[in-house]
This record gives C-alpha cells, structure tokens and sequence, in this order.
C-alpha cells in the first residue's frame, strides 16, 4: 500500500512531519544522484539520529527503478535501489546464460543496473544509494563479480559503483557468517563501501531461498549473536549495518499475522551500550520483511536504530495492479 511506503520515507516524529527527513539536505556535501562512501554514511548516521529509516526498493527493470526515483522526487526523500541476484538476471535478459558458479547474467544485470540509476538518478533530484540485496554463500560469485566492478570504477572515479551491498550467510553457523564478513569487509573497506549482513534467519522465502520452515527460535537474534557481530566487524571498518532478525517474514501479511518482536532491537542496542561504555545505539539495524507491518512496529523498530527499511512485496504487488 502506498500508506506503507510513505510511512517507510518519511520521519517517526508527527509533530515534525518534514523537518527531520527533509534536513539530511543540511548534511555537509549532500547531493542528488548515486551517494557513496563517507557521504552515504552521513546519511545513515542522519537517519539514526532523527529517527526514520531510508526505504530500500527492488528492482527487476529500467521502470521499476524510474518508479523509485519518481516517488523520491514527488516526496523530497532519499531512496535505495537494490537488486537481488534474481533480479540483477531479469534485468540483463533471461535468455542470458546465468551458469551456476558463475552467475555472469547476474553480474551483468547488476552491474548494468547500477550504472543505469547513476545515468539517471541526478535528473529526479534527490540523493540514491545503490545497493545489492541478499547474498547467500553459494552465491558469492555474483558478489566477486560486483566486488570486481566496484574496484574498476574506483580506479577510474574515486569511488565504487555500488553504495553499498549485503552479504546473507545466516543459513551457516555464526562462527563462518562472521568470519566470511569480515574478509569481505576488509577488501570492502578500501572502496568505502558500506555492508549489510544478517545474524539470525529472516522466514518466508526470499530469491530462491526458503526459510519458510525454520524454528521459530532462530526467528529471533541474542544480544550475544549480535553483539558477536559488531565484536568483530568494528575493528575493520564502521561502515556496516546488521540485518538482525527480531520475528521478520519476507513476504505481506496482515498485521498481527506475524509475530514481529520490534522491542528487542532496543535490548540489542542496550546490550552493546553496556560493552561499549559511552555510547548510545552504537548500532545500525535493518529492517527485512517490512511490507504489511503494522504502524506501531514501525515506530518502535525506528526508534531503536532501524536506518534502511526493505519494502518489496507491497511495490511488487503495487506495479501488477498498475
């Protein structure tokens, strides 16, 4: 629903419905078009700070991601496009060959799809990031090749292609998600590029994979789990963001249908406060599954460090009813 999206842009404080969104234009350097590296990070930091969360769209097509651009114009909002590697194929032609190990369609699509919203996100006026949405192991040949791309551009531009992209190995232990991250990470961090990983299973199914029936256990991170995270990423680089799972599901379903525990993103934060002595929400939290939530999850999830927020199936089933 287009309330949805609109809850997802816009700020948490309804006595200032603009002012704290629309203020990321005070942050030093801010520009329309593709944001990258130092400047993007402001970004999330501004959210962090202000309360909302920037809204982050998939797209399959030159026209879905003209879609994005065009509400973020309408709104005065910043926005992320996001390709999975399903998508990233679709967008390069499905009669591409996408071999297994390989996956060069979907490295093409990507690729050109990064490159396409930076030809044209400048023209809608308002700041973009793009990013690359779950990479599961067994796919990381699709994330060399972007890494690949990302290294080119930046021999050429000073800055990577892409704003940022995210690593999903919460299919294995812990021990192996983090450790993979954090090599991932240390090539990442030279290119300024931002991570986003997640610790603990988001359900439903989601390009290919599916955790639709999963414990409902491993539906829901620790403060250990996620501080494990942090423990280990931080003395890398700080440009990372943790896609914690707090009772989400891909998919849309009617509030209260699916038990989402908002709050313990709180815990989470406060957990890693009493660690790092000083602090306040040192964390970056990400919210998965957002489509169909309810209002007030929203708000607490916003509240306790949500800066990207993932809508999908609502705009999946906004563009077939269009």
């Amino acid at each position: 629903p287009r309330s949805q999206t609109h809850r997802a842009l816009g700020p948490r404080r309804s006595s200032t419905p603009l002012s704290s969104a629309m203020s990321f234009w005070d942050i030093p350097g801010m520009k329309a078009g593709v944001v990258t590296g130092e400047l993007a990070w402001a970004l999330y930091k501004h959210a962090k700070d202000n309360g909302y969360a920037i809204p982050a769209f998939n797209c399959t097509s030159t026209s879905t991601c003209n879609a994005v651009l065009e509400a973020g114009k309408k709104l005065n909002r910043p926005v992320i496009i996001q390709f999975s590697e399903g998508g990233s194929a679709f967008f390069a032609g499905k009669s591409l060959p996408n071999d297994k190990g390989k996956l060069q369609a979907s490295i093409l699509g990507a690729v050109a799809g990064a490159h396409y919203v930076r030809c044209v996100a400048p023209a809608y006026g308002v700041p973009v990031l793009v990013h690359s949405d779950h990479c599961a192991k067994k796919l990381l040949p699709w994330f060399d090749g972007m890494l690949e791309a990302d290294e080119a551009f930046f021999k050429a531009h000073g800055e990577p292609l892409f704003s940022s992209h995210m690593l999903d190995l919460s299919e294995e232990p812990d021990v192996e998600n983090i450790d993979i991250c954090k090599k991932y990470l240390a090539r990442m961090k030279p290119l300024n590029l931002i991570l986003e990983m997640e610790i603990g299973i988001t359900g439903g199914v989601e390009d290919g994979v599916d955790n639709s029936g999963v414990s409902r256990e491993k539906l829901y991170s620790t403060p250990e789990d996620v501080f494990a995270v942090y423990d280990g990423l931080a003395p890398i680089s700080e440009k990372f963001m943790i896609a914690a799972a707090f009772g989400n599901v891909h998919g849309v379903y009617k509030p209260g249908n699916v038990k989402l525990r908002p709050e313990l993103l709180e815990e989470f934060q406060k957990y890693a406060e009493s660690k790092l002595p000083g602090t306040k929400h040192p964390l970056f939290f990400v919210f998965h599954g957002g489509s169909g939530s309810a209002k007030d999850e929203i708000a607490t999830a916003l509240g306790s460090g949500v800066t990207k927020m993932n809508v999908d199936t609502d705009t999946q089933w906004a563009y077939w009813e269009g």
